[in-house]
């Protein structure tokens, strides 16, 4: 999990989240919460980027749309 560009966003995002949240709970309650909901979308992220590149491999065909197998598209070729 390393830290990009978008993660600033999304730490802004969860901070207005966290603001949201103190009126019902106490604050180290929400902190608690909204650092559990970093880490849990940083996984998401992460697991659904590792999937996708497994998926795509070599790449996508740009007439199909299908996977590349040894530099050859299986239904153009």
């Amino acid at each position: 999990m390393k830290f990009e560009r978008r993660d600033i966003l999304l730490i802004v995002g969860l901070l207005l989240f966290m603001i949201g949240l103190t009126p019902f709970m106490a604050p180290v309650y929400a902190a608690l919460i909204v650092v559990i909901m970093y880490f849990g979308i940083k996984v998401y992220v992460g697991k659904r980027k590792q999937s996708i590149e497994r998926d795509v491999g070599e790449g996508i065909c740009m007439e199909c749309g299908s996977k590349i197998i040894n530099k050859k598209c299986p239904n153009c070729d």
